[in-house]
């Protein structure tokens, strides 16, 4: 009988400090981490730069953070920021691979009291969102378009119009600030629509409604993938006529579409020369620029946007009002956002932008 009072004893004894080693190791978790960053996927080197800013911002701070990459999955975006609402996070830092879908995720994050900011592309459709971090996309889209019309050769050029993914609040906000600078252009026959034919029905309209800017994007959609811009420039020029190549012009929405559309054109000997746009100042990109196979490409200073995304989270974890300049409309709610603002950058100023403000090192490119 004794015996089995000992066991029972030493078996509350070993339930006992299992309990309170479980009470520690939470207690550890939301010590150990305070903001977690989610990203969208590994995959594209944009993310990956983003990373390794994130990184070196948080370099002598007290607060730590984990970074996860949702690798294109809305799901393991959602089990992401799972994970770390369970490592007790306070801020919340998300890049969402959909806008809408990524609603559910936060709202998941705003249940248990952390702050929730969005990160380069706007979260829609919910209230979960307490900020937006992000560059000025209708002026990145105006910037990319404006650069066609400055370099523009007479009257008539055939302009091939490409856009991001239609999952992407970001896409719609860069082609409506294109459209506003491209459209009078097309109106009044510098430029004509090469691969649109949505694009082609609504030229005389300056403003587009969103309905109108998804049927031309759902023509024209990259979906932010090289091999799908790749496919669809093969697939454009190989139905285009004659007089729709020759000297053209080409909105491509960032660097890795504007690559392969490049090659694409570049390959078509109908095809006399061509401006294509791009954005991100992907190091590849700034190598296309050096050797004139990329036209440009609009700068956003990774440092800038991370130093704002970290300041708004020190800003909270640290009881005070974050500042910023602008909101914008996610359906739902007016989200106070911080904007920051981009550089376009070509042949002619690579140098000081990318490598003299030491955003890049010289040795990375050949040709300086």
């Amino acid at each position: 009988m004794k015996k089995g009072f000992k066991s029972i004893a030493l078996l509350l004894v070993i339930m006992m400090f299992a309990a309170l080693a479980a009470a520690c190791s939470n207690d550890g978790g939301s010590s150990k981490v305070s903001v977690g960053i989610v990203l969208p996927t590994k995959d594209e080197p944009r993310w990956v730069q983003d990373e390794t800013r994130f990184k070196d911002a948080l370099k002598g701070t007290k607060y730590t953070t984990e970074i996860l990459f949702s690798q294109g999955s809305s799901n393991k975006e959602k089990e992401n920021v799972e994970t770390l609402i369970n490592k007790g996070i306070q801020v919340l830092i998300i890049c969402p691979q959909d806008g809408a879908a990524a609603a559910s995720a936060v709202e998941a994050a705003k249940d248990e009291g952390i702050t929730v900011i969005a990160y380069d592309r706007l979260i829609t459709g919910t209230d979960a969102v307490d900020y937006y971090v992000t560059f000025d996309s209708n002026d990145v889209g105006a910037k990319q378009a404006q650069y066609l019309v400055d370099n523009a050769k007479g009257s008539g050029e055939p302009l091939y119009l490409y856009a991001g993914a239609a999952s992407d609040n970001n896409a719609f906000l860069f082609f409506e600030g294109a459209w506003k600078v491209l459209q009078p252009k097309i109106a009044d026959g510098t430029f004509k629509i090469a691969n649109s034919s949505e694009a082609e029905a609504l030229k005389d309209k300056a403003e587009l409604s969103r309905d109108e800017m998804a049927k031309i994007i759902g023509q024209v959609t990259t979906n932010w993938d090289a091999n799908e811009a790749k496919n669809k420039a093969q697939t454009h020029l190989t139905a285009a006529a004659a007089d729709m190549k020759g000297d053209v012009a080409i909105l491509a929405p960032n660097d890795g579409t504007a690559r392969s559309i490049a090659d694409v054109f570049a390959s078509d000997s109908a095809v006399t020369s061509y401006v294509v746009t791009g954005q991100d100042a992907e190091i590849a990109s700034v190598q296309y620029v050096i050797d004139g196979k990329q036209s440009m490409t609009v700068f956003k200073d990774v440092r800038t946007l991370v130093k704002d995304a970290m300041g708004i989270a020190i800003a909270v974890l640290d009881g005070n009002t974050p500042e910023t300049n602008g909101s914008y409309d996610n359906e739902k709610k007016e989200v106070q956002a911080k904007k920051t603002d981009v550089i376009v950058v070509n042949k002619d100023n690579v140098k000081k932008e990318l490598i003299d403000s030491g955003y890049y090192k010289a040795d990375q490119f050949k040709g300086l």
